[in-house]
């Protein structure tokens, strides 16, 4: 009797032994691949780094192109996507957690907003190019392409901001009411500013998804031509995922092409890497424990 519990234990033991060094392994392969295309990347690109390619306007010769136009563009894809992300997602989250009752209406949004943040990027283009390209006559401009994106993260921000507010104890609310505040002073008082941090971290994780999606823009049928740096949000533009494609693409024909495209990701790889290290000190610093 004895004999045959050690035996189990030892079983039990070494699976977990065994559990865990497969665990291991595993992130240690991730990394390793991560480290390879990262030095791929770097070694490949770094040289074409300069004040010039940062600086300096597409053009058809490798030695002359830059992305200060993409740069611009991407930027101002952002200004869009993120005042309606924000307001559309955050304000979604408040009503479907502090107001809505539980109801088949209510869990037939949920459920529709849960299955929305696994929809193939390319459908969202699809519905970008019919409603905002076609039907609105936006065409290829800035606004489509940045209301097009937000369709994208919108789910991305209403589930991580109802985490954020869900999160948020039930005794502050209590309290409020108790102190004669109303509903909506309650939710602007007391729950907004305490589930802020999840709500921006959230926030900038979706703009990190945004800035790196290439599908959509593809659908849109966004150009890549030498065309003037935007000015407005009505002008048509390129942004960096983009740009990456398509002189990947060209580098079938132009080899130094690869090299631009290699350059172009080391620029978005640092303000993916920035964005995202933003979202974990903002979580960090200000996240409060109840």
């Amino acid at each position: 009797m004895k004999s045959g519990r050690n035996q189990r234990i030892m079983l039990r033991q070494t699976m977990d032994k065994s559990m865990k060094n497969l665990f291991f392994l595993a992130t240690m392969f991730a990394l390793l691949v991560l480290g390879i295309l990262i030095y791929q990347v770097v070694t490949q690109g770094a040289s074409w780094l300069d004040w010039q390619f940062l600086s300096g306007k597409l053009s058809l010769n490798p030695e002359r192109a830059g992305i200060l136009g993409v740069i611009v563009g991407t930027v101002l894809l952002m200004v869009v996507v993120g005042p309606v992300t924000m307001i559309l997602g955050v304000c979604t989250a408040i009503y479907l957690e502090e107001y809505a009752k539980k109801s088949k209406l209510r869990n037939f949004i949920q459920v529709n907003i849960s299955n929305l943040a696994g929809v193939p990027s390319v459908i969202f283009g699809l519905l970008g190019l019919a409603v905002f390209s076609r039907m609105f006559n936006l065409g290829s401009s800035i606004l489509a392409g940045g209301l097009t994106m937000s369709l994208l993260v919108l789910p991305i921000v209403v589930v991580a901001s109802q985490e954020a507010i869900r999160a948020v104890p039930q005794y502050l609310r209590e309290a409020s009411y108790g102190m004669g505040a109303t509903k909506w002073q309650t939710v602007r008082r007391v729950v907004l500013p305490a589930a802020l941090p999840g709500i921006l971290t959230g926030f900038i994780l979706s703009l990190s998804r945004a800035i790196g999606e290439t599908a959509p823009l593809v659908v849109l049928g966004i150009p890549v031509l030498i065309m003037p740096i935007p000015n407005s949000l009505m002008s048509d533009f390129t942004a960096l995922p983009i740009q990456i494609y398509y002189w990947t693409l060209d580098a079938v024909l132009v080899q130094e092409y690869a090299n631009l495209a290699a350059a172009t990701i080391i620029v978005l790889l640092v303000i993916l890497f920035a964005m995202n290290s933003l979202a974990i000190f903002i979580r960090n610093k200000y996240q409060k424990r109840y």
